[in-house]
């Protein structure tokens, strides 16, 4: 699966500023609305429901909140790399900088699964974290994020 599929250029932010968790779904949610045809204040509730099941912060400063849609067509993200991290309540304690939101139709199951490994897998990966971690422009946050689209399919 390719990141470019899932993930519109547009989709991308440098620098978000937020205070808190809720703020950046907020955010997040606002974002996602503006390049899908979902509500915001919907994705947004998806978004906070799903952290009341427990934290999607995956540690080391990353977080893959998602949530699933009846109206959406097929599988959309949208990445941030934050001004200044915040408490996530992630599974290792540190907080995140680094939040690749995932919406999927409501049926997606496999597509929703392999969609979450192939944000994982990327985000796992040392040289892909610091090169994020480093840019401050958001073109270049996507190419980091989209560079293995062309060598090779997840």
């Amino acid at each position: 699966m390719k990141l470019g599929s899932i993930l519109p250029p547009g989709m991308v932010s440098a620098g978000l500023k937020a205070n808190s968790k809720k703020q950046v779904l907020q955010e997040l949610a606002a974002m996602a609305a503006r390049g899908s045809d979902l509500d915001e204040r919907d994705i947004f509730d998806a978004l906070l429901q799903r952290e009341r099941l427990g934290s999607t912060g995956i540690g080391n400063g990353l977080a893959i909140p998602h949530g699933r849609f009846a109206r959406l067509g097929r599988l959309f993200g949208v990445f941030a790399r934050l001004d200044r991290p915040v408490d996530f309540e992630a599974v290792d304690g540190l907080p995140v900088d680094l939040i690749f939101v995932l919406l999927a139709p409501e049926g997606a199951g496999a597509d929703h699964l392999q969609g979450m490994a192939r944000v994982a897998r990327l985000l796992r990966t040392p040289s892909v974290v610091a090169a994020l971690r480093s840019s401050r422009d958001a073109d270049a946050l996507y190419s980091i994020l989209t560079q293995g689209d062309t060598s090779r399919a997840a």
